[in-house]
């Protein structure tokens, strides 16, 4: 980007406020046009705008130009989905936004979570993604629709009757029995710390503390991990954590080694964490007052 300096800042504080414009010529025309008085400065490599009130109306100024960005990229998006639109009764095209509504799927709240400027709204139940994300939207939406399909109340009946009496289902449900009593395996000389983030192959938990039973071979094997021969496990009790608690955690710097993950228990990282977090968000939102009553 070519300019061309009109004078360097000043070498005595004055008053004023600082900009630096990685854009394009036009941006640094509208720019200069605006604020005539701008200087460019060598030192600070950036432009200066002299005034006490620089900071408030630089502000202003790229405030404008960001919502008229915005704009243009909505438009853009709005014209891409009406040459090639997705034709599906999970998503409407509202007046200035998408409108995605389906039936809970921990995959497809995931999916949406990764579409640039999505956003829930509680009130009407549904999520809104502006049309400057489509491009994106359309590069998940296939996962989106897949998951939402498959947890409709008819295909979920449908599964658990096809499997019903199998040896699948009494596995998935002993599963569920497993889950239920909040326990875990740990080595019994080798004991993660207590009541801090640990990451596990269950996810993250704060684990609360053990009474020393020990925990079979078998039981591992098959709920959790696999048991390493010659170890000793005990069982670990342990809680979801709340959100303060890992939002405040700091994440490890690196994943899991083998002798870790063989081990069961481990620092968890950011990946992890970020999980951890939503999972809360989403235990924090339908337990709340509002949520039961809804949901009543």
């Amino acid at each position: 980007m070519e300019q061309k300096p009109d004078s360097d800042a000043p070498s005595t504080p004055r008053d004023g406020a600082t900009i630096e414009l990685h854009h394009d010529r036009i941006t640094v025309q509208r720019f200069r046009e605006t604020f005539p008085r701008a200087q460019w400065s060598d030192r600070l490599n950036a432009w200066f705008v002299p005034g006490r009130t620089a900071q408030r109306r630089l502000g202003r100024w790229l405030a404008q130009i960001e919502a008229e960005a915005e704009a243009f990229a909505d438009e853009k998006g709005r014209d891409s989905f009406a040459f090639d639109p997705i034709e599906s009764r999970y998503l409407e095209a509202g007046p200035s936004s998408f409108q995605i509504r389906t039936p809970y799927s921990r995959t497809v709240i995931n999916e949406i979570r990764e579409i640039p400027f999505a956003r829930w709204d509680a009130d009407r139940r549904l999520w809104t993604v502006p049309y400057r994300s489509f491009d994106e939207l359309r590069r998940r939406w296939p996962a989106i629709e897949t998951a939402a399909e498959r947890s409709e109340p008819e295909t979920r009946k449908a599964r658990r009757d096809a499997i019903k009496g199998t040896e699948e289902d009494r596995a998935s449900k002993a599963k569920t029995r497993e889950r239920r009593r909040k326990r875990y395996p740990v080595p019994a000389n080798d004991g993660p710390p207590l009541e801090r983030a640990i990451g596990t192959h269950i996810g993250v938990v704060f684990f609360t503390g053990t009474d020393g039973e020990l925990a079979d071979a078998a039981t591992v094997d098959s709920f959790y991990f696999p048991a390493a021969r010659g170890e000793e496990y005990v069982w670990a009790s342990w809680r979801p954590g709340a959100l303060e608690e890992l939002v405040t955690t700091w994440p490890a710097r690196t994943s899991p080694g083998r002798q870790e993950l063989d081990r069961g228990w481990w620092l968890p990282t950011l990946d992890e964490l970020r999980t951890a977090r939503r999972n809360a968000k989403y235990r924090r939102r339908t337990t709340s007052p509002n949520a039961r009553a809804t949901a009543g």
